[in-house]
């Protein structure tokens, strides 16, 4: 099924009460103000508007019921990409109302589009940010998204699923293969290659009709206690999975050919409440993380045993999700249900004090964290404070570099004291924030799920890796 996909939020801010329903030229024009999350409140008859030349792309999109977890898939498209239009495809599952509805969806969205802008806008003549010849484009180019001609659009099959989807994720060498974590407290592992060779065949014009709707066998289950989160695929060692679930157990799978693979049925013991994320090393193959409930971290090593190798404090509340950085494979990010992310230096470990850094800006449960597979010193992350923030470690406070800054842009709102330098970009729009993911063929841009969908995003301000060309 091929739908038309919003390029963005049409949210308009709305005059204040009391003041005159239209605009007019020769009156005085009310400046532009960044609104500060956390900071600032939305008077009565406000809304936010979002800045379109704070991205080089910006779509929604959603594929039916909400998708708590979800995967990009990794294509044969070309490894570093940097032109548009953008094609990506990625599995999901959903979290439907009943048990039998719900899904596996495998999906394609094509005709991604946008176009670079400067971090520091062009301010001359023209007090929004873009001179005329530009602020006319970007109106010529929404009119005709939205008129169909040049919109994303998406290909959708389903694979029928008993039970919400906790957590998905695709095979780092073979993305055809999935591992999905139920709510009935089953992992799972399927075979989508028939789907993705489809929608790879499959042209976007004159598709019509519903979502094709598939009933298939999994290759593989594994049943555990209780339902869980934690689930990944060893990115050195094609086939090798861990599992994670909320009664501290922790499982193994070894392949054992291209369909089945030996679980051992005694687990991994040493969180004393529910493990919540876990990630294989990046340059180590028997080595994994992971977290829980009970405010630990974890370094597992399997040929050691069954007991952690090493387990740290990590935050003063439940630790949700962790990332291993996979460019700089000593440093380890946690975020939490306080809203606290954590860095740490694994090389620190056995000095006792492991944080290079640790952050206090969300104030609700950090839902997904990770780091960029383009950039050493960045990651993103999302909050239930329906928040998306992107860090780069590398930064630091500059106050010349600021003033400069300021006087390019004739900026009118100053950034909060406390504010961290190190704080690149926030997306808002979501409504509870799920899970993101980098893209690891397009740099730069993020995808993120939540209960009202999809967003696809590529700030302006991050652009080092890609060319010049675009």
């Amino acid at each position: 099924m091929t739908r038309g996909i919003k390029h963005r939020m049409k949210a308009k801010r709305k005059n204040k009460k009391g003041e005159g329903s239209s605009s007019s030229s020769l009156g005085p024009q009310v400046p532009v103000k960044v609104w500060q999350p956390g900071v600032d409140k939305l008077e009565e008859g406000e809304e936010l508007q979002c800045d379109p030349s704070a991205y080089n792309s910006l779509h929604a999109f959603h594929i039916g019921w909400p998708c708590l977890s979800f995967d990009i898939v990794r294509d044969t498209l070309g490894l570093v990409r940097s032109e548009f239009p953008h094609t990506v495809y990625f599995m999901a599952g959903t979290q439907a109302e009943k048990a039998s509805w719900n899904s596996i969806g495998i999906f394609k969205v094509t005709n991604i589009s946008g176009k670079r802008r400067e971090p520091v806008p062009k301010v001359e003549g023209d007090e929004s940010g873009m001179d005329d010849d530009e602020s006319d484009s970007e109106d010529d180019s929404e009119d005709e998204e939205e008129n169909g001609d040049k919109a994303p659009t998406l290909q959708l099959r389903k694979v029928t699923h008993e039970g919400c989807v906790n957590r998905i994720r695709s095979m780092t060498q073979n993305p055809h293969i999935c591992a999905a974590w139920a709510d009935t407290g089953y992992v799972q592992v399927w075979d989508l290659s028939m789907h993705l060779n489809a929608l790879a065949e499959s042209e976007t014009e004159g598709v019509q009709g519903a979502a094709a709707v598939f009933n298939q066998d999994p290759l593989f289950k594994f049943k555990h206690k209780d339902e869980g989160y934690a689930i990944d695929w060893s990115p050195l060692v094609p086939g090798r999975l861990v599992s994670g679930d909320c009664k501290n157990c922790i499982y193994v799978w070894e392949p054992t050919s291209a369909a089945t693979w030996n679980v051992d049925n005694t687990p991994f013991i040493g969180h004393t409440a529910s493990v919540e994320d876990i990630q294989w090393s990046p340059t180590e193959p028997h080595v994994f993380a992971s977290c829980s409930v009970d405010g630990t971290s974890a370094i597992w090593d399997t040929r050691l045993g069954k007991s952690p190798a090493a387990s740290f404090k990590a935050h003063n509340a439940d630790v949700n999700v962790m990332s291993w950085n996979r460019l700089a494979s000593c440093m380890l990010a946690s975020g939490s249900d306080d809203g606290t992310i954590s860095i740490r230096d694994l090389r620190l470990l056995k000095e006792g004090d492991s944080v290079v850094a640790h952050f206090e800006y969300h104030k609700h449960p950090i839902t997904s964290i990770e780091w960029s597979p383009h950039e050493a010193s960045s990651l993103a992350v999302s909050s239930s404070d329906n928040q998306l923030t992107i860090w780069d470690l590398s930064l630091e406070k500059d106050e010349e570099e600021e003033a400069e800054f300021k006087a390019k842009t004739k900026e009118i709102v100053n950034a909060p004291q406390d504010l961290p330098p190190q704080l690149l970009f926030i997306h808002q729009g979501q409504k509870d924030l799920k899970e993101l993911h980098w893209h690891t063929q397009i740099p730069g841009m993020i995808v993120s799920t939540a209960a009202d969908g999809f967003n696809i995003l590529m700030p302006s301000n991050i652009q080092s890796t890609l060319s010049e060309g675009v």
